[in-house]
């Protein structure tokens, strides 16, 4: 679940609604008249208003599942090094020189932190804090516990490491399993995408045949109407061409929306699948709605 902050959402959209801003004035100035760049445009605004947000907390779920794929690494060498015989600060302090990815910076950070003074405990605790990982969370509550009542802290570590390891390896065999999924559902969603476009193309236009065929065969001829300037069967035509007119533009505008419904809802069932992660399924909810839009509009 997102959970979001006020201060952390102020930047990102401040500069998602210039962007947006900008785009939604060019496409009123310029794009008014043809119905399908103005559309796109408004969504593609729309869009842009929330990427910075969206990118900034998929960014945020990306670092954390990669400290979480270096954790049980990092404590593999912490555990050596305290077996070896180093003390508390001086085994945080040889590990830190090691390349963890995105867990380095927290490791170093932690190391800097005993080298001050401060209490092992709170340490770990500002870290399972920064770190915004359950996992992390949970394992480094376990280490605070295990060296408050005088355990066997390595011993202690070297379990939790091995939990922290086969929980990866679960998580690896998952997205394996899952990924065939996730190719299914998008083969399912452009599927529906070409349903749609076979009934704008095809179907819709042949709704309007029998009603056009109907007026040719109910409205007067032009002999017999040549007192009039305009024969009721140009009238008739006139209305049922605005008639054609008005409903391709509903079924247009109905089907524009079916695909953002459907798009934003497979990305999210998608991507919750596969990644476990709602940040991750808006990302495949884009995805899905940018690339329909833009096969709809193209067959427009």
């Amino acid at each position: 679940m997102l959970r979001l902050k006020f201060k952390d959402i102020i930047k990102p959209l401040a500069i998602g609604l210039s962007v947006a801003t900008s785009l939604t004035v060019i496409n009123f100035l310029f794009f008014h008249k043809d119905k399908n760049i103005f559309y796109f445009l408004n969504f593609l605004s729309l869009f842009t208003l929330f990427l910075p947000l969206i990118l900034k907390e998929y960014l945020k779920h990306r670092k954390v599942k990669e400290m979480e794929e270096m954790f049980h690494i990092f404590l593999r060498d912490f555990i050596q090094a305290i077996r070896s015989g180093m003390s508390l600060p001086l085994a945080l302090k040889t590990v830190a020189e090691n390349d963890y990815k995105s867990l380095s910076f927290y490791v170093r950070k932690m190391s800097s932190q005993l080298d001050w003074g401060i209490p092992f405990e709170k340490v770990l605790l500002n870290f399972s804090r920064q770190s915004g990982s359950k996992l992390i969370g949970r394992v480094v509550s376990s280490i605070i516990e295990s060296h408050k009542f005088g355990g066997n802290l390595s011993d202690t570590i070297e379990s939790l490491r091995l939990t922290a390891q086969e929980t990866e390896k679960l998580r690896a065999e998952r997205r394996l399993y899952i990924h065939s999924q996730l190719i299914t559902g998008y083969i399912i969603y452009f599927v529906f995408i070409a349903v749609l476009v076979g009934l704008k193309l095809f179907l819709i236009p042949s709704l309007t045949e029998a009603s056009e065929r109907e007026i040719s065969i109910r409205v007067p001829s032009q002999a017999e109407s040549s007192i009039s300037e305009v024969s009721p069967k140009e009238k008739g035509w006139e209305e049922v061409s605005k008639r054609r007119e008005q409903l391709m533009q509903e079924y247009d505008m109905l089907f524009r929306n079916i695909i953002l419904i459907q798009g934003f809802f497979a990305g999210l069932s998608v991507g919750k699948m596969a990644e476990g992660a709602l940040i991750a399924g808006i990302k495949h909810s884009l995805i899905m709605i940018f690339i329909g839009l833009i096969i709809f509009l193209l067959t427009g």
